[in-house]
């Protein structure tokens, strides 16, 4: 666990160095990473969202696509095309930046639904298809997206199918007065992220990432991660809960959340810290909900009040 905890923490302290004050949004950065699941960034302007993600990439010794979503890109702007040799006389594959081992998807609801799907079967199959032939993606794939929530002109929604693919979704948030001081002074001469130096290899992650697999997880935690994800199918106010999709995100993750504190067991207070990002993106209120001011964190809150946190000898093994 003290490799998992070591790779962690560069990782995290890496990017406190450009996002100022935002330990614990880093530290969920970091548990995706080593989950091997997608981020989702939503936040207003100007925050840092396309900053955190070119700082996680920088901290790794990974290669790097950056997608800017527009309304008119296509499909193949993405997974890349196939192009006619003459001197082989054979098509060759010409990839995309999808291709990447890091990838940057920037205002991701710029793009029309049929560019937004030619992400679906990377993220989930690691995969590419392209004119019949599928090519296999690095064995470290991330997709980290972008989204502004309150920007509606010339945007489109993600579908569930999308966002499901996502293991969470973070946001940054204003940062507190002593930290925008320092923001100020760091940026005065020159960007912070422009000294950013790699401190892991992708070899090391891939250690990490499998052996976040070995972390123990008692099977009332195990039951308590199910019968969250069923209280979201379940809720009243709920017309679409979380997907199985979910309940293997929160297994992965609590097993990363728990060996970034050193610990090689998972405790219940790990599965509540990741519930709201894991699953707050997968609920889809019914109709009668908003009239009543509910939203996504008021379920979530009443989930974690509601269901009964498992007790006794847990973590035996």
């Amino acid at each position: 666990m003290n490799n998992i905890k070591e790779v962690s923490e560069k990782i995290i302290d890496n990017i406190n160095k450009v996002i100022i004050g935002k330990h614990e949004t880093v530290e969920l950065a970091a548990i995706c990473l080593l989950s091997k699941g997608h981020l989702l960034i939503e936040d207003i302007p100007g925050v840092g969202k396309t900053m955190l993600a070119r700082s996680l990439s920088r901290s790794l010794d990974a290669s790097f696509g950056r997608i800017q979503f527009t309304p008119d890109m296509l499909p193949s702007d993405v997974t890349g095309v196939s192009i006619y040799n003459q001197a082989s006389q054979d098509f060759e594959y010409r990839p995309g930046p999808i291709t990447s081992e890091i990838v940057l998807a920037d205002e991701i609801n710029r793009a029309t639904p049929k560019t937004q799907s030619a992400l679906l079967e990377a993220m989930q199959e690691r995969t590419v298809t392209v004119d019949g032939v599928t090519h296999h993606l690095p064995a470290m794939f991330m997709v980290i997206a972008t989204q502004n929530p309150i920007e509606h002109e010339g945007t489109f929604r993600l579908p569930e199918a999308q966002l499901d693919r996502f293991l969470m979704r973070i946001r940054l948030g204003y940062p507190m007065l002593s930290d925008e001081l320092n923001i100020l002074d760091g940026q005065q001469f020159k960007h912070p992220i422009d000294e950013l130096k790699s401190v892991v290899t992708v070899e090391e992650v891939l250690q990490a990432q499998e052996a976040i697999k070995e972390i123990h997880i008692a099977p009332p935690v195990k039951r308590y991660i199910v019968e969250m994800v069923q209280f979201t199918r379940n809720h009243g106010d709920v017309y679409l809960g979380s997907s199985p999709r979910g309940s293997l995100g929160m297994y992965r993750a609590s097993q990363a959340k728990a060996a970034i504190q050193g610990r090689d067991y998972v405790t219940p207070d790990d599965i509540q810290s990741i519930a709201e990002p894991i699953l707050g993106h997968r609920l889809i209120l019914a109709p009668g909900a908003r009239l009543q001011d509910r939203n996504e964190n008021s379920i979530l809150d009443e989930l974690l009040n509601k269901v009964q946190v498992p007790g006794g000898d847990i973590y035996s093994k």
